[in-house]
């Protein structure tokens, strides 16, 4: 049995109901809509309904360093100002160049910036004027020997011609009744290359640690400094829920609007690729954030209809209640104080997601 017929009957398995993951043709439609995305002006985007006005915003990278959520830090930030100023206040944040090795100003030679007297009401900008002046090749040979080895081992072509890996079994969604879904690698990827689907199947998996080939890729990666703070460690590795996953995924593919459980935060590097992010305050109401209100008999809510159906009819919503309101023909009601914010995350880019969010 090929590649072709182990998709196919993984996606029978997973959606038994939908009989063609093409019938939108969203394959035809998605680069424009990549495009679109892709664009400056569509970096990082905030919507928010405040004091009743609508503020519809777009921001470059040098605004969102400034005001922005997620705030931008860099990889040499130290982890207390991490920790203090952002993970403390839960706020979103995305830190650049992590897996380049430069996570963690402590183990950097004397002649980088941990060498400088860091305030944080200092400007981000005189920050990097600092590093750059004080940039030395002794900094470059540091960070090439400390750069994730996933940058090399985790492109496509690796992943696919590693023998302890292209064979080995990957969850790319579960059945039912809660069981796993699981295609070989070499099979998935070349699903991932060929695909026509509306919303593909993606490895989303966490149990790649109990094989004993597939662990390998624990090898891999290490835990950046700035979430080196691990309770769940407590309760021992064998009573500790899931917490450490493996994706990877098509264009298109994408998990459901959800908030991580337990009250953790999470962290996620991206390595190749792009990924498209919305992210909702805590205070933003669960059945506003889903859209129930927005999905029309017979659609779909997966992913990518979420970000180019769902999501626009949400802030229609709330930015026409917002003017009825001013207006004095009703009330904010659940869109009182609605906020969500839009970005897109690149390779070598580590975003954190506070909890609740």
């Amino acid at each position: 049995m090929g590649w072709r017929e182990k998709s196919e009957r993984a996606k029978s398995l997973h959606r038994p109901s939908l009989k063609n993951w093409a019938r939108d043709g969203l394959a035809s439609t998605f680069p424009a809509y990549e495009s679109y995305i892709l664009s400056n002006e569509e970096a990082y985007c905030s919507f928010k309904i405040k004091n009743g006005v609508v503020m519809d915003t777009r921001l470059n990278v040098e605004d969102v360093r400034k005001e922005g959520i997620p705030v931008i830090l860099e990889g040499d930030t130290p982890p207390e100002i991490f920790h203090k100023e952002y993970e403390a206040k839960c706020i979103p944040v995305v830190i650049r160049n992590i897996p380049y090795g430069v996570d963690n100003p402590s183990r950097r030679p004397s002649s980088s910036l941990s060498s400088c007297q860091w305030k944080f009401q200092e400007e981000k900008k005189d920050c990097d004027d600092m590093h750059d002046n004080l940039h030395t090749e002794s900094d470059d040979s540091y960070a090439r020997n400390n750069e994730w080895p996933a940058i090399h081992n985790w492109s496509l072509s690796a992943l696919y011609s590693n023998p302890q890996l292209r064979s080995r079994s990957f969850k790319v969604g579960e059945d039912d009744d809660g069981y796993s879904i699981k295609m070989k690698l070499r099979h998935f990827i070349r699903y991932l290359e060929s695909n026509q689907d509306d919303s593909p199947l993606y490895v989303f998996d966490a149990t790649f640690d109990e094989d004993r080939y597939a662990k390998r890729l624990l090898l891999d990666y290490t835990v950046p400094k700035f979430f080196d703070e691990d309770l769940f460690r407590l309760v021992g590795e064998r009573r500790r829920p899931p917490y450490r996953w493996f994706l990877v995924g098509p264009q298109r593919s994408g998990t459901t609007v959800h908030i991580d459980p337990l009250g953790t935060s999470a962290w996620n590097t991206l390595i190749h690729g792009i990924k498209r992010w919305v992210l909702f305050p805590p205070h933003v109401s669960k059945s506003v954030v889903k859209g129930y209100r927005e999905i029309l008999k017979g659609e779909d809510d997966e992913a990518i209809h979420y970000f180019t159906t769902i999501l626009p009819r949400v802030k229609r919503r709330a930015a026409s209640v917002a003017e009825a309101a001013l207006a004095g023909a009703g009330r904010l009601g659940e869109f009182e104080n609605f906020e969500c914010y839009e970005f897109t995350q690149y390779a070598g880019e580590t975003v954190f997601i506070p909890h609740g969010w």
